[in-house]
């Protein structure tokens, strides 16, 4: 046997020469929604003010979600996200809608100004995706509502991924006199409309953001009109499925969601749902109000 160890190893290297692709990742992708709450470019600026050592703490968090995509919100620019997301291990995608530049005060903040909030992705490098047009239309023509980020990312069969930030202010019900609630059902024919595209073209999908909606209640009138079945394909699961929120005491139900088409569905590694929740301190030590969010989709 020994006679042939020369032999393999110089196979192996003439294989190697010729070009012959290492083997290649097998192993499920995880995507992550995370709102990072005001996170500003510059320390003690925006509406929660950080230091050098809050973003060093985000940081660390974002090493122990170790996720593969994670969509964001909530992030003032590029730079801002950089200062989480390593640029020399994520790719930054921000969505390019144009600075509002009308930022009020914070609410209790003397001082303090409300920063752009940006939609995006950080993707971990290495991995092969497409920048697709941004859905510009959740913006309503409204320049202080956030556009989707729409990416496709080559993980084994493609997966086409849209983050979203919805419209706060209804997260329940459906007040026709309510402003909040009358925008975020004006987003609704748009969201519904690129996962009805997406269904029609055979893709497999993912929306996933903070929706500022408890969807998965009851009969959830945003949720149900979303979800109607047509086209079949578009036919939606919610990757949290009758899971309750811990990241807050007060709320039990999620406003941030990953929701899957059919195609993605059956992709949907089983019980890999997961809600980060920053090691079990207590909620007044989270760096940001929301907890992130994950699931582990196959090749």
């Amino acid at each position: 046997m020994k006679a042939f160890l020369p032999l393999l190893a110089a196979t192996s290297l003439l294989s190697a020469c010729a070009g012959v692709a290492p083997p290649q990742r097998t192993e499920a992708l995880k995507v992550a929604s995370w709102n990072l709450e005001h996170l500003a470019e510059r320390d003690g600026e925006g509406c929660r003010p950080r230091t050098e050592a809050d973003y060093a703490l985000l940081r660390r968090h974002a090493d122990g979600l170790d996720a593969d995509v994670i969509a964001f919100q909530e992030v003032q620019n590029a730079a801002a996200a950089a200062r989480v997301f390593d640029p020399a291990r994520y790719d930054i995608v921000l969505s390019s809608r144009p600075a509002s530049g009308r930022g009020g005060e914070c609410r209790g903040q003397p001082g303090l100004h409300i920063q752009n909030q940006a939609v995006g992705f950080a993707i971990r490098k290495g991995m092969s995706w497409t920048r697709n047009p941004d859905v510009a239309a959740l913006g309503l023509g409204n320049p202080d509502l956030r556009w989707g980020v729409d990416i496709t990312v080559a993980h084994g069969a493609p997966l086409r991924l849209l983050a979203l930030h919805l419209k706060s202010g209804c997260n329940s019900g459906r007040a026709p006199i309510d402003l909040d609630c009358t925008v975020l059902f004006d987003q609704l024919p748009v969201l519904e409309a690129w996962v009805d595209a997406r269904a029609r073209n055979g893709e497999a999908f993912v929306v996933l953001g903070d929706w500022n909606r408890r969807v998965a209640s009851r009969d959830d009138a945003f949720y149900a009109d979303l979800n109607d079945g047509e086209p079949a394909a578009a036919a939606l699961t919610l990757a949290a499925g009758g899971a309750a929120a811990g990241c807050k005491a007060r709320y039990r139900e999620f406003i941030d969601h990953i929701a899957t088409g059919v195609a993605a569905t059956a992709r949907v590694e089983p019980g890999s749902f997961e809600e980060y929740r920053y090691g079990g301190v207590a909620e007044d030590q989270h760096p940001s109000d929301h907890c992130p969010i994950s699931v582990r989709i196959r090749r």
